[in-house]
Parts: structure tokens; sequence; C-alpha cells
């Protein structure tokens, strides 16, 4: 499954956010993958929008089991002040899928 989410990064704390995740900890990145999170990415806008892409076979399981882990609560308290209006421990606000462009083409169907 694939999922994209948004979040708002406090315009004015946008350089460090950036720099924090050019060095994310090798123990944060390696307890991400062992709950199952795969092909994660973060991009931000020039004016703090961030979004973000994941895929993983249960998104809620994923996040449930980062939660129990110590190395998410520290993380997570180090970048809540980065953060305007919801911040990751408050859960993503999913977008919708509305269109994936396949690996594999598909046949005209139109005339």
């Amino acid at each position: 499954m694939r999922y994209c989410f948004n979040l708002q990064v406090r315009p004015e704390r946008m350089a460090e956010y950036v720099e924090r995740h050019q060095a994310v900890w090798p123990e944060m990145q390696q307890a991400l993958r062992a709950t199952g999170w795969r092909n994660y990415s973060l991009f931000l806008r020039e004016d703090g929008l961030l979004i973000g892409y994941v895929e993983a076979d249960d998104l809620a399981a994923s996040q449930a089991a980062m939660a129990a882990l110590d190395v998410n609560t520290r993380w997570q308290a180090e970048m809540a002040p980065f953060f305007a209006g919801t911040s990751p421990t408050d859960g993503f606000p999913l977008l919708t899928e509305v269109f994936h462009l396949s690996d594999e083409p598909l046949e005209a169907t139109h005339d």
C-alpha cells in the first residue's frame, strides 16, 4: 500500500528541519525499516508544506510499532517544535490517491 500525508513545518525552522533530516539517526532509520516502513520520502516546499510518502503493508500497525519504541519517542520529542498545527505524533492527515501510473502499460480502451 502507498500512503501520502501532509504536515506544516514552521517557516523559521525549515533550514534546521532539513539539516536534521540529512542526518537521521541510524537507529531511527533501522526502527522504521524494522516496523515495516518502505520507500519513505519527505518533500518540503519553500512555504513549509511537508509532503510525506511511504509504503507499508499496514500503516496503522507500522505507526503503532514505532510509537512503542524509545528511539521514536526521543526523535518525535525533538521534532515536535518544528511543526505548526498537527505533528506526526497526532497522526498523519492522509491524502487520498486519485491516480497511480502503474509500471505495467495498459492497452488503450478508448476510440
